[in-house]
């Protein structure tokens, strides 16, 4: 360290004594920083879904030639948060974290995170690492429960589409039997109109043959010809015939 740097430094409101301290002595730095963050331990998920807890230490020393204009320690403690969630998002598995630490820190250290800042890394050490919650089973409930109420959803729509329906179909049949009605009260007319007319007779019923070949004779009314419509006298034994 030369004068002009040391100059330099003092001019720009660093602690010269503090620098050249830290950079002999390192300093530990706990991340997160619990006078600025309000949750004690850094939280991350792994690709199972499970949710880890981890307390960092940071190790640090002042590097002089960028402690002007050079990142503070804030820096470096989002930096570690960051490379702690990475490492532990790629685990496959919570168990590769618990198993060896190590594989974080050195993952970490590794990512150059002291680049343009007043510290250079020493080493960066797990402090504690506990397990959390079950993320990816709460996302999956919460997936599972979304899915149900659409599928309430939307078998309602489909109960009202149907009860809709089978009111339509209720007022359809009424319709239906209105004009049934209509159509048996024209009936009676039309046979009037019809014997009235010549175009239907009435056969008259031998009651010798009836009592002789029993349901073999029926009455019955069929269509003829005007022209050939007969009558007959109402004294004949074999029937009358009857015309309107």
């Amino acid at each position: 360290l030369d004068w002009r740097t040391a100059a330099a430094i003092d001019l720009a409101g660093r602690d010269i004594l503090e620098a050249i301290q830290t950079s002999v002595s390192p300093r530990v730095i706990d991340c997160p920083d619990p006078h600025e963050s309000s949750k004690p331990t850094i939280d991350a998920m792994s690709q199972d879904g499970i949710q880890l807890c981890v307390q960092m230490r940071v190790t640090v020393r002042t590097n002089l030639l960028q402690l002007i204009g050079g990142a503070t320690e804030s820096t470096i403690v989002a930096r570690v948060g960051q490379g702690i969630v990475s490492a532990i998002g790629s685990c496959k598995t919570y168990r590769e974290a618990l198993r060896n630490p190590l594989l974080l820190s050195q993952e970490v250290l590794n990512k150059g995170l002291d680049a343009q800042t007043a510290f250079a890394i020493v080493s960066i050490d797990v402090a504690s690492i506990t397990v959390g919650d079950n993320i990816g089973a709460k996302l999956q409930l919460e997936q599972a429960d979304a899915d149900m109420r659409i599928a309430l959803a939307k078998a309602e729509a489909r109960r009202r589409m149907a009860v809709a329906l089978e009111q339509e179909m209720k007022a359809l049949t009424q319709a239906n039997l209105s004009q049934r009605v209509l159509a048996d009260a024209a009936v009676p007319g039309g046979i009037a109109l019809a014997l009235e007319s010549g175009t239907l007779s009435v056969q008259p019923i031998d009651n010798s043959q009836d009592q002789t070949s029993g349901p073999q004779s029926c009455a019955g009314i069929h269509r003829r010809h005007p022209s050939r419509f007969s009558r007959r006298s109402a004294s004949s034994d074999q029937g009358r015939l009857i015309e309107k």
